[in-house]
Order: C-alpha cells, then sequence, then structure tokens
C-alpha cells in the first residue's frame, strides 16, 4: 500500500503554510511538483531547507486555494488544474478534436485502415492488462481472418474489439444505466459466468486485490449505493453543468476513473472504463480518439496507472493524480500514432514501386509489398477485406488480378474457402517490370 501522508487541515494549517507556498511560487518549485502532480512519497524527499511535513503542507494548502471541487453521491472529489495539464489541453484540443480534418497526416484514403489498427491494438492491448495471455500477432490474426476464439484470452480481445466497434457506431449516443450494461455484456461476453455478464454486483463481497500480498487497495462503494451512483454518473456523461465548465477531456477521464472506483461490476470494470472514455471523447467530438491506442500505453505502464488510483483515494479522493497520469498517457499514445503514420507512409513509398505494375492498385501494391517481405506468408480474402475494410467482392478482385499477373497461387482449404501463397514466379514477374 501506499503511505499515508500527514494529516492537512486547512483551518489550521493554512497560515502557517502561506509564506513558504509564496516562496515556493517564486523559485519555481511549487509549479514543478504541481505539474508532476506528485504525492506525499515523492514530495517528502524534495524539501530541502524545511521539515517535510511542513513542505508537503505548504503543497496542499496550494491545491486546496486552486482545486475544483465535484461530488457523486455522498462522496466528494476534488482536482487542480495545474499548468502542465492546461497546457496539454490546448494542445489536444488543436489537434485531436475540432472538425478542420487531421494535422499529422492521415490521408482520407488512409482513414479505415488506421481506425482499424488502431481498434485492434486498443482491443488486445486493454484485455491483456486484465489477464488475456495471448500473442499480439496471434491476436491480429484472429481478428483480421474474424476466426472463432479458442480461448478465454482470445474471447476478452475478440469482446473488447466488437465493443469498440459497437461505440463507434453509437457515438453520440446517451449514455443509461441500460445501455452501461449492453457496453458489459458485449465486453464480458463468456468470460465470465452467466449471471455477472450485463449485471450489476448484488452484493458487497467485490475488492480490489494487490494480489502480491493479498492485501485489500480498494473498497468500492456498497451495492445500496449503486443506482444513485450510476444515475449520477450518467447525468455527468449527458449533460454539462452550466455553472462549472468542465474541460470534456478531464470529463472523460473522470468517467474513467469512477467506473473504476465505483466498480459497479463483478468483473471487467477496468476495461468498461476505458471503452467509456473512448466513447466521451468521440462524442465530444474528440475524432482522433479513435485512431489512438491508450491502453497499449498504459499496459506498459500498469504500475503507474494503479498508483494514480491508489493515490487519488488515499489522498482525500484527489483526482489530480489520475488526470495528470492520463494526460501523460494520451500525450504518449499520440506521439506514437505520429510515428505509426510516419512508419506506414513509409511502407507507402515503397509499395509505390509495385504501383508502376500495369494493373496493379495501391492496395494490390501493398499485399506485393507484404509478399516480397515475407516468402512464407498465407493471406484469405477476409484478411484482405478486414486489413483495408473492403467488400468481399473487391477482396477477391484484387486477388483474382494478382493471380492473373502470376504472382500468387491459389491454395485451396476445401471446397468453398481458399488461400492465397506467393507463387514460384513472383521474383521473375517483378523483374520483367524492372520492380527492384
Amino acid at each position: 500500500m501506499i503511505e499515508k501522508a500527514p494529516i492537512f487541515n486547512p483551518f489550521e494549517d493554512s497560515i502557517a503554510s502561506m509564506d513558504l507556498r509564496k516562496s515556493l511560487q517564486m523559485n519555481g518549485t511549487l509549479k514543478n511538483i504541481q505539474d508532476d502532480y506528485l504525492y506525499w512519497d515523492k514530495v517528502k524527499y524534495k524539501s530541502k531547507e524545511v521539515l517535510p511535513i511542513d513542505f508537503w503542507k505548504a503543497i496542499k494548502f496550494d491545491r486546496y486555494l486552486k482545486s475544483t471541487r465535484l461530488s457523486f453521491g455522498k462522496y466528494d472529489f476534488t482536482y487542480l488544474l495545474t499548468n502542465y495539464i492546461q497546457q496539454t489541453l490546448h494542445h489536444f484540443d488543436l489537434n485531436i478534436g475540432g472538425t478542420l480534418g487531421s494535422n499529422i497526416g492521415i490521408a482520407e484514403t488512409d482513414k479505415n485502415k488506421y481506425v482499424i489498427s488502431s481498434i485492434v491494438e486498443e482491443a488486445i492491448s486493454s484485455s491483456q492488462m486484465e489477464g488475456a495471455n495471448t500473442t499480439r500477432k496471434k491476436a491480429k490474426e484472429m481478428i483480421q481472418k474474424e476466426l472463432k476464439p479458442k480461448n478465454r484470452s482470445e474471447q476478452m480481445i475478440y469482446n473488447n474489439y466488437v465493443t469498440m466497434k459497437h461505440i463507434i457506431a453509437h457515438k453520440n449516443d446517451d449514455l443509461t444505466p441500460e445501455s452501461l450494461l449492453d457496453i458489459h455484456q458485449l465486453i464480458s461476453h463468456d468470460t465470465l459466468d452467466k449471471d455477472e455478464e450485463g449485471v450489476f454486483r448484488d452484493n458487497d463481497d467485490i475488492h480490489v486485490i494487490n494480489h502480491i500480498n493479498s492485501e485489500i487497495v480498494h473498497t468500492p462503494p456498497p451495492k445500496d449505493e449503486l443506482p444513485e451512483l450510476i444515475e449520477m454518473l450518467c447525468n455527468f456523461f449527458n449533460h454539462d453543468d452550466d455553472k462549472t465548465f468542465i474541460h470534456p477531456i478531464i470529463k472523460g477521464i473522470i468517467i474513467h476513473f469512477m467506473i473504476g472506483w465505483i466498480h459497479p461490476f463483478a468483473d471487467g470494470n477496468g476495461r468498461t472504463a476505458r471503452t467509456l472514455f473512448y466513447w466521451y471523447m468521440l462524442k465530444k467530438g474528440y475524432w482522433l480518439t479513435e485512431y489512438l491506442s491508450i491502453s497499449r500505453i498504459i499496459k506498459d505502464s500498469k504500475i503507474q496507472y494503479e498508483k494514480a488510483y491508489l493515490y487519488t483515494e488515499i489522498d482525500d479522493n484527489d483526482l489530480g493524480y489520475f488526470i495528470t497520469y492520463h494526460i501523460k498517457t494520451m500525450e504518449k499514445a499520440f506521439e506514437a500514432l505520429k510515428a505509426y503514420i510516419a512508419l506506414k507512409q513509409k511502407e507507402v513509398v515503397q509499395a509505390a514501386k509495385f504501383v508502376k505494375i500495369p494493373s496493379v492498385n495501391e492496395r494490390m501494391a501493398q499485399i506485393l509489398k507484404i509478399f516480397s517481405e515475407d516468402s512464407d506468408r498465407v493471406m484469405s480474402i477476409k484478411e484482405i477485406e478486414n486489413r483495408f475494410n473492403i467488400s468481399n467482392f473487391t477482396a477477391r478482385a484484387d486477388l483474382k488480378t494478382l493471380v492473373e499477373l502470376g504472382f500468387l497461387t491459389i491454395v485451396q482449404v476445401n471446397k468453398i474457402k481458399q488461400n492465397y501463397i506467393k507463387s514460384d514466379n513472383f521474383e521473375a514477374i517483378l523483374e520483367k517490370y524492372q520492380v527492384h
């Protein structure tokens, strides 16, 4: 567990903290600590000329003065909008929201391809965080070829994929208790006991456990409070407060946190929480969220993700810890997306040489590039459909042309299904067209 911080009493400690707070403001220390939203276990080592407890109380006094407050049921929460958070929100507003189109280089013709790839990545990472145990390669193959899940891990990933596609299709809908149950039903299908799928928990035996030492790290609100809390969360999701503006990205992060904190389901709360964040972002016009695989970044920093929850709860429900972590995660996901797009654009350039071949379009060029780099590759019509988001007819037509040109050979799987492999004459035909 996280070390409990010294108690800060705003009525008793404020006057004593004023001068120190002003001094920390003047030398820039306060800004640095608040931007990183450090907790006591880090702050106590930053103190050099004053006692750690006094240093901590000056930090808490600053947060107390400037924090925004909100309530869910009888529970109060706060958060401080730091300089870092506000600057990054502005950056996100310019880059992942609005209707002016992409300024990171996604060509209109490539958007579907990138969306599908991002949904697949999100489905895999979000499920792996919750214990799904399969390789990324196998998971991608299952989704792209629409293979039936073979085990619970694959089922979790497939469910996440289906759920992500569902929220994209229903991104403008309001959240209701019923639609929340529908999301959980989709995300937990065939991975939980049937009486736990798509239903709120009916007992108080649910705890978040540290599996290393079996310590209880979070006890959610009692089941009797669930109806009110879920109703309030839906209202928070669907409506903006006329009196207090909360930036949409901050609201989305709070919604993410609240599902984990309320823990309305026996299992699958984490996957549901991350799904609702995506839903809310898309609902509020942050269209680039479709392309971000945030769970992949969270999975790689899972300890920090869990600590952000714990810091918030142990420090009087201060959401600043979770918000700061989530904002940093979105930054990394955005940078990863730009790197991914740069890589894909490079691949398009590399595939351009194949477009010089008569009757070969851009999709066929991409297929030829794949076979050129992987001689043992086997492709199906279904995989081409999913990879390029095209119809069965178009996928068949592309592959048929490549067979007629001599690049691919058909391998009959059964009376109906057939796969495609690299032909023996592949390299010779490339030479003929002077493709090197």
